[in-house]
């Protein structure tokens, strides 16, 4: 193999090359993939659903080759709080044949900074960055390059020193999987470290990963969009964003969690369906919300959130998490006596309050790396193993 810059060449990058993705955006610098299709960004502006749809958790590119060096250039887009420390850059996993072999970040991006005291947010814009991955095994293989779940990134140029290929067609079965920032990454090390992706490997599954942080509301233009995308095991982790946003009350969400599944059974009348509940959140569980950043620990220049509701709401209808898994439970009970493939898993089986005493949630809301890794593992063992919903004997 020739490392010859002339023998290298350019590849398009369109989206037979992609797989996580729903819908894709031609813009003025690249392809931006999306994770909800035109149609349901078009129901809803909420600047927090635009930010996470775009973000490309569980996205990646994917390609046969037998280059021994591939470059790419991308053009993220990265938020930051001000005055408080950047965020590190989002990470690009490399992976050969399945696993993992590099990983990078890209030196610039654009920049989107938010100043909480005030609510202004001002953009800069950056340029193109490069990728380099070198070294890599002769001979053809497999390649991913998983995008970082919380980047908006736009794909400009791919190059490699051999021909690239798209690969041939996904032979595995396709898990679709909707939840909140948990779901999307939260403080995962890098995309395939987000529990999704850990359980995925380890279910010998394709993911594409609907979650959305902030955003798992219930929305029906999200249900919509499950409905409409081919899959072969389908799962819903639902709570803690509807207590954090303080979105309704409890006679509204048992009517929206049943809409919200009749709308996945008018597309997926027989797909094994997996209803997961909140992992252990101390400051939610039985205190409702809104969820708010913790000014005091802002001043010191950490990120912690606290519940800002009172208890004592809680008789008027204000949902919490310890309400949502005890009505999520029964809900599944109910509906499964006419719906034999729809399950149920008690959140705190993933992550529970012995967890929270070992792996302390950082910012008291989201899991770090360690907590992602056992999250994923659980799931994978009560989800993908013997006897479980989406086990392999399950039917396609």
């Amino acid at each position: 193999m020739t490392n010859d810059k002339d023998a290298w060449s350019t590849t398009p990058v369109t989206s037979e090359l992609l797989r996580g993705a729903l819908d894709f955006e031609q813009t003025a610098r690249g392809l931006l993939p999306h994770r909800l299709p035109a149609r349901a960004r078009a129901q809803c502006s909420d600047p927090q659903l635009a930010m996470a749809e775009s973000q490309p958790s569980g996205v990646r590119v994917v390609f046969r080759t037998e280059a021994t060096q591939i470059e790419l250039d991308v053009l993220p887009t990265r938020y930051v709080y001000a005055g408080l420390p950047a965020r590190p850059a989002g990470v690009y996993d490399l992976l050969v044949d399945g696993r993992l072999v590099q990983q990078a970040s890209a030196p610039d991006a654009d920049l989107v900074t938010i100043d909480m005291s005030t609510g202004t947010v001002t953009k800069r814009q950056g340029p193109v960055s490069t990728l380099r991955f070198a070294g890599l095994a002769h001979g053809e293989k497999s390649i991913e390059i998983w995008l970082p779940y919380n980047e908006t990134t736009e794909l400009v140029a791919l190059r490699a020193n051999a021909p690239i290929a798209p690969a041939a067609g996904e032979t595995r079965r396709l898990w679709l999987h909707h939840g909140s920032s948990i779901s999307h990454g939260s403080n995962a090390a890098s995309p395939t470290a987000i529990w999704p992706a850990l359980a995925a490997s380890l279910g010998a599954v394709a993911l594409v990963n609907l979650g959305l942080g902030g955003s798992a509301l219930l929305d029906p233009f999200t249900a919509r969009a499950m409905r409409d995308t081919p899959a072969d095991l389908i799962s819903l982790k639902i709570g803690i964003n509807l207590v954090n946003t303080d979105l309704m009350r409890a006679r509204a969400f048992t009517p929206a969690v049943h809409g919200f599944l009749d709308t996945l059974r008018d597309g997926h009348p027989d797909t094994p369906l997996l209803v997961v509940s909140p992992i252990f959140c101390l400051i939610h569980e039985d205190t409702p919300g809104p969820g708010a950043f913790d000014f005091s620990a802002l001043a010191e220049g950490k990120i912690l959130f606290k519940a800002t509701g009172d208890a004592a709401e809680r008789n008027a209808g204000k949902l919490t998490l310890t309400f949502i898994r005890k009505e999520l439970q029964r809900i599944v009970q109910q509906r499964a006596a006419e719906d034999p493939n729809l399950h149920y898993i008690d959140g705190l089986d993933l992550y529970g309050p012995k967890d929270f005493d070992e792996l302390p949630l950082p910012d008291r809301l989201h899991p770090d790396g360690p907590s992602h890794r056992r999250i994923g593992e659980r799931f994978a063992r009560l989800a993908f193993g013997a006897g479980g919903p989406f086990s392999a004997g399950q039917a396609r």
